[in-house]
Formats: structure tokens, sequence, C-alpha cells
């Protein structure tokens, strides 16, 4: 039963219109549509970012097929990136207004993870085609104007590509024998013999790529509690390299062709650099 307003002698009292409308009602409605408004551009950024992760996946997995370094991407696969970088660009002009001013930093969070999947894409074509990392200033040029590129994420999308460069020269050297860069290849005798001009392979990138990693100071900041999950697989996917570049120097022409380097199957420690 519905409570009834009394006078104070006990009396019903009367409901006027104007008791109704309290000082405080347009307050809190004003502050219903702030809410209402906050969800549903933090609905969208979410949304676009999967889309954008997802399509940046599929760049990737494209970019696994070539085989080559310092050369220019097939041109089928090249069509392919080009649509899907379409696609991911009217993605983020889609959410551009939503990142504006202080909800750049507001949703950060939200958006952080389809543009450090996006950094990956981008930093590994332009590897690919150069053999050198792509630099903040060229990996802002790869996104909207409207949208900013952050330190952190940057950052973080290199230290995904690791992971990417290791399934590379893993791959390569499976179907090749030879190490992506040129550094080594099997003799006849099955040791290592130069196969290039006396440039870097994709191990000395890795390592130095490491080493620079272990140098950075970042202590208790948000990139420092990313970037710490990432740096033990970061690891990993450098000595899987190295070991893969041992077995293939020191046991040479007894591998099979086809051959593919020992990683064993229960190491899921290279998938979990993709959570986080």
């Amino acid at each position: 039963m519905a409570a009834v307003k009394r006078s104070f002698d006990g009396g019903k009292k009367e409901i006027t219109s104007t008791s109704l409308i309290s000082p405080f009602m347009p307050m809190f409605e004003n502050f219903r549509n702030e809410l209402d408004e906050h969800h549903d551009r933090r609905e969208r950024i979410i949304k676009a970012s999967r889309d954008i992760t997802a399509l940046s996946k599929k760049i990737i997995f494209s970019l696994q097929r070539v085989r080559q370094l310092k050369a220019s991407i097939p041109p089928q696969i090249a069509k392919e990136i080009t649509l899907r970088q379409a696609t991911i660009n009217d993605l983020f002009l889609s959410i551009a207004p939503d990142l504006q001013g202080i909800n750049a930093w507001r949703y950060q969070r939200q958006i952080s993870g389809g543009v450090q999947e996006y950094m990956e894409a981008v930093s590994f074509q332009h590897y690919l085609e150069s053999q050198r990392l792509v630099t903040l200033r060229d990996a802002q040029e790869k996104m909207p104007e409207t949208v900013a590129l952050t330190q952190d994420d940057y950052v973080l999308g290199l230290f995904d590509l690791v992971g990417e460069l290791m399934r590379f020269a893993i791959t390569s050297m499976a179907t090749d024998g030879a190490l992506p860069g040129g550094a080594q290849q099997l003799g006849e005798e099955g040791r290592g013999s130069s196969s290039g001009d006396g440039g870097r392979d994709i191990l000395m990138d890795l390592r130095s790529m490491r080493s620079h990693f272990e140098a950075m100071e970042m202590g208790g900041s948000a990139l420092g509690r990313d970037a710490g999950k990432k740096m033990e697989v970061m690891k990993t996917c450098v000595e899987k390299v190295e070991n893969a570049v041992y077995g293939m120097i020191i046991r040479g022409r007894e591998r099979p062709k086809g051959w593919i380097p020992d990683i064993r199957e229960d190491d899921r420690s290279v998938e979990l650099v993709e959570g986080y």
C-alpha cells in the first residue's frame, strides 16, 4: 500500500503540483544525463577498440606470410593490409570526438588495447620493409591527427612486436634454413656460414631490443606495471630464437627439410603477452 502524506495533526495532506517539484530534481536529472552520456561514450570506445584489435591481428597474420626482410610487401598482401588499415582509420575517426580534451585520458584505458595492437601491426610492417623500428613520430602519422598516440601505448606495442618477430624468425628458419637478415645459413658441413653482407640479422635486433627494454627505468608508473607483465614474455621470445639458432648451427644438416625448432607445446608464455 502506497504511503500517504499527512499534516502535523494526522489529517491527509493535499498534494499540490508545486509540492511534487523538488529544487534538487533538475540537478540530479543533469547527473543522470551525464552518466548516461558517459556510459554510452565508454561503450562506443570499447567496441571500436575491440574491432581495431581484431583488424590489427588480421594485418599481423597477413604479414606473417612475408618471407623476406627489407623488401616490398607482396601486392596481394599489401592490398589486404591497405583495406584493413582504411577500416581501422574509419574506426578511429568514429570515436575521435569522444577522445577530445580531458576525455582522451578519461577513456585511455578503454582505447589502449586497440592502439597497442595497431602499433604492433604498424611496427611489424615497418620492420619487414626496412629492418628498423618505427619511430614515435612515424607511428603517430599512421593514426588520425585527432587521436593521440601516447608514449606508453607506443612502447607497449613494441613489447608485443618481439613476439611477432620471434614467430617470423622461427618460421623462416623452418622453411628456408636461414635466419632472416642473412647472418647465418647452413654450410656444407652443417656450420654457420655468412650469407649476406655482414649486416644485422633478426636475432641481433631482438637482442638489442631486449637490452634496451631491460635498461628502461619505469618505476611505479602505469607503464611500469604493464611493461613488467610483458618483460618476462619478451625475454622468453628472444631466448627461443637463440635456442633455435643454436640448434640450427650445431646440428646443421642433421635436421630434415621442413624441420621446426623445438618449442614445447605446454609453454604458453608467448601467448600470454596477448592478454595484457
